[in-house]
């Protein structure tokens, strides 16, 4: 009975239109009056959920996204992906997902990506005769990679939801090779829709521009070399490498570029402390939901019902991901990633899953999420983006996101892609 009045609060607390932060927390509340609990545990588990050294590099990673979002490095890293593969048929659509692997891996945030790129290239795209629904489609596909390829603040909140075990610096690691292998496959599938569609290659510039555009995107591509190299060499902590970071595209934004303004700094002053309010509040929340279902014993019911249902590795790993997409559909990432990880991180142990290769499942299924409506933030932002309807986006999203669903099952069943690269920094 308990449990169903802590699901049941926290679903009444979704259909009603409360923020998921809140109804984490009325679910909590009415728990803890049910089963008579000192409330002092709550507030407890509230504030131990945020006292985490670790958790300040959320803000600065988030800083330093929006100031390079907002000072000009966006653009240069486009031009850097059209000089190098802008000659390809539907050249352009293979620009954006390059793109997004250059820009995603620096700023960490999907949404950053779909609405500084696509600003910027969706016009261009729909110019040179792309449809506005191609153009759409990559850019919100593409941002998926923003979300696994290092630095990224939902892998610190993935480490901080899995009790503080794992080396953020490892799992940046493990992001790269499944973040790569995203973008091959998202670069493929535009390539495949724009011969389909016939669209024209672009010219390739020459190597002069070529040059002249590396040159030009060195200091901004520095910016992610400087944080995820800081910490791999132990130089800085994540904390210390995400206030570099945040310094770093300050000054480069505003000396180097000089495209930052007063304005623009103003702008991503707000933005980063909206952004970092609302991930802080989950956190909080969160805590004291997952202290709730450990007291219900939620994740070793979860481990049960899977294996009662089948033994086989494969087919458990498939539920997994078929229930992580369904949640993703619906609920913000930030709160999954919390509230999905304490339940679903022991099944996956259980089968000898590496808690490295399961947070890339649990990342690249609520990048996912991102893309699908109903609650799709992404897909919302590319759609405003490119004043295009939802629904004509998602009729011909199919192709981009099989991609994406084959990329997440090669990350599910090969080990390897996700530990390789952190098995060779012990």
């Amino acid at each position: 009975m308990g449990l169903s009045i802590l699901f049941g609060l926290f679903a009444l607390g979704l259909i009603s239109g409360m923020p998921v932060a809140f109804a984490l927390g009325l679910a909590t509340v009415g728990g803890f009056l049910y089963e008579g609990l000192p409330m002092f545990i709550g507030f407890q588990r509230i504030m131990s959920g945020i006292s985490v050294f670790s958790l300040l590099a959320i803000p600065f990673f988030i800083f330093a996204g929006e100031l390079m979002m907002q000072g000009g490095i966006a653009g240069r890293l486009v031009r850097l992906a059209a000089s190098a593969v802008g000659k390809s048929r539907g050249g352009l659509g293979v620009v954006n997902v390059a793109s997004s692997m250059l820009f995603g891996g620096i700023s960490g945030s999907a949404v950053a990506d779909t609405s500084a790129l696509g600003s910027i290239l969706m016009p261009v795209m729909k110019d040179k005769g792309y449809d506005a629904d191609y153009a759409v489609n990559v850019t919100v596909t593409s941002s998926i990679a923003g979300i696994i390829i290092p630095p990224s603040h939902n892998m610190i909140i993935f480490a901080i939801a899995t009790g503080g075990g794992i080396s953020i610096s490892k799992l940046f690691m493990a992001g790269v090779v499944p973040g790569i292998l995203m973008c091959v496959c998202l670069a493929t599938a535009a390539y495949v829709v724009a011969v389909k569609r016939g669209y024209q290659a672009e010219k390739f510039p020459g190597f002069p521009a070529l040059g002249m555009a590396f040159l030009s995107a060195i200091p901004g591509l520095l910016t992610a070399v400087i944080i995820v190299g800081g910490v791999l060499s132990g130089v800085f902590t994540v904390t210390e490498s995400g206030a570099f970071g945040a310094i770093y595209a300050f000054v480069i934004t505003l000396l180097a570029y000089r495209a930052i303004t007063w304005e623009n700094f103003k702008t991503a002053v707000v933005q980063s402390v909206r952004t970092t309010s609302m991930v802080m509040i989950l956190i909080a929340c969160a805590g004291a939901f997952a202290y709730m279902l450990t007291f219900y014993r939620v994740p070793s019911m979860m481990v049960d019902l899977l294996t009662s249902i089948s033994e086989n590795k494969i087919m458990i790993l498939l539920m997994i991901n078929l229930v992580l997409l369904l949640l993703g559909m619906i609920m913000d990432m930030a709160a999954l990633i919390l509230i999905c990880t304490p339940i679903f991180l022991p099944v996956a142990q259980s089968l000898g899953i590496d808690p490295l290769q399961f947070g890339m499942i649990l990342l690249v299924n609520l990048g996912l999420g991102l893309c699908t409506p109903p609650v799709g933030s992404c897909l919302f932002v590319g759609c405003a983006v490119g004043k295009l309807p939802m629904e004509k986006a998602v009729r011909t999203i199919w192709p981009f996101y099989g991609a994406a669903i084959f990329t997440l099952l090669l990350v599910t069943y090969i080990p390897s892609l996700s530990l390789w690269l952190p098995s060779l920094f012990h």
